[in-house]
């Protein structure tokens, strides 16, 4: 498979693995650095927590790598064994492969994943982008799924695609340009200025995915016959929150949704509702 290229230069590349390094030095719980060789070449995953526990997987969004879990990870290693997992073809440690999302090559990565991992069954959370692949495999192998946490998936409903071309005017305005993107990224919500100082700094040397993710058919979703939890902002500036919500509601027998009113694409704080939902029985 081609490398694309994925980073506007190689000096960008290494600013934005110096942040990460810089994270994992600071990770608040022991963990474990693995490299794990795939269809889509060698992916990264932080697994941390006792490794007796029932396993968790974790993928993060789009322009984004596993070290945006920092401020959940301690949280989700209490109750369990956690496998962060760097998508190939983001700003991560993984390799630079970047399949169309059409096709069954993300499903067929993280199958090979959970069996590398020696993982038979596990929960899945996605945010945005891996919340795709994860409801994808969830379609796919639904008996590998014991229960799935989406927060801002896209693939539910059809995505807006104006604001990346937004942002990228916002990037030549300087200073004022970047607070203005984050802003609308994240509704004014207030979140770790260091974690904005790294969204603004991928935004300024990493190429995003512009394909359109495809929206799955009723016939696909209604598959995901395990317990569903979604998490949605209301002035999400990448997704239609509503029309996802409602979708979600009329063809899945066990879900819970959380339409939050006054958050936008980035959520914070979620790890105790979704370790809830994780912990409780299914309905």
């Amino acid at each position: 498979m081609d490398t694309p290229k994925i980073y506007k230069s190689e000096a960008g590349r290494q600013k934005i693995m110096a942040v990460y390094d810089n994270l994992l030095e600071r990770w608040p719980v022991l963990y474990e650095p693995m490299f794990i060789p795939t269809n889509l070449g060698t992916t990264f995953v932080i697994a941390c927590g006792d490794p007796k526990a029932p396993p968790l997987v974790l993928m993060h969004g789009s322009s984004a790598n596993a070290s945006f879990w920092m401020g959940d990870i301690a949280q989700y290693a209490q109750q369990f064994r956690v496998y962060a997992l760097d998508i190939p073809g983001e700003p991560g440690k993984s390799q630079l492969a970047r399949p169309d999302l059409k096709g069954a090559a993300y499903v067929d990565w993280l199958y090979s994943m959970l069996d590398a991992l020696h993982i038979e069954t596990t929960p899945l959370i996605g945010i945005s982008l891996g919340a795709f692949i994860a409801t994808q495999f969830a379609i796919t192998y639904p008996q590998r799924v014991i229960k799935l946490a989406l927060e801002c998936p896209s693939g539910i409903a059809p995505q807006k695609s104006s604001f990346l071309f937004k942002a990228a005017l916002f990037l030549m305005l300087g200073t004022w340009g970047k607070e203005k993107i984050l802003n609308e990224i994240t509704a004014g919500a207030p979140i770790p200025e260091e974690a904005g100082n790294y969204i603004i700094l991928i935004a300024e040397h990493f190429s995003p995915r512009m394909e359109i993710v495809p929206v799955f058919p009723d016939e696909d979703l209604k598959r995901l016959t395990m317990p569903v939890l979604l998490l949605v902002g209301a002035k999400d500036v990448f997704l239609p929150s509503r029309r996802t919500a409602e979708r979600l509601t009329r063809l899945l027998p066990h879900k819970q949704i959380n339409l939050m009113s006054n958050a936008g694409h980035v959520l914070v704080n979620l790890a105790g509702q979704i370790v809830e939902f994780l912990k409780g029985s299914c309905q």
